[in-house]
């Protein structure tokens, strides 16, 4: 009795969470493409009819002598189900993927004690010297 419960329980929760049908095509009302390019280069955006925007541009960079890298800046935005505004802004290069938006999580501020002793630290290199 308890597994059909905890079955009827998980199959409800999963209807209630899957996005409805839908029966019309959402339209594409702009849409832009540029490359990609000789030099590496391209960029697009485009607009739906449901509000989904998105807009991207990226380069090949010379990072190293031996090594290039695609940098990559872009946004895109949509209403989630509760009719609020969700807008990314990122950047993506050697050094990863990094999002920005009023919406994401931001890391604590780091603790004044730790803060104090990594200035410490870099005061003070010539203890580091000492170790090796």
């Amino acid at each position: 009795m308890h597994n059909t419960i905890v079955s009827l329980c998980v199959l409800a929760v999963a209807a209630l969470a899957a996005p409805p049908k839908q029966d019309e095509p959402i339209p594409i009302l702009a849409s832009s493409l540029d490359g990609p390019n000789p030099d590496g280069s391209y960029s697009y955006s485009y607009q739906t009819g449901n509000g989904i925007q998105a807009q991207e541009q990226g380069q090949l960079a010379k990072i190293s002598p031996t090594e290039d890298a695609i940098r990559v800046q872009g946004s895109f935005g949509y209403s989630d189900p509760d009719g609020q505004s969700i807008g990314i802004g990122y950047i993506a290069d050697e050094n990863g993927f990094q999002p920005k938006g009023d919406h994401l999580p931001t890391p604590p501020p780091v603790p004044a004690g730790i803060l104090r002793a990594l200035e410490y630290i870099a005061k003070h290199p010539e203890e580091d010297n000492l170790r090796k």
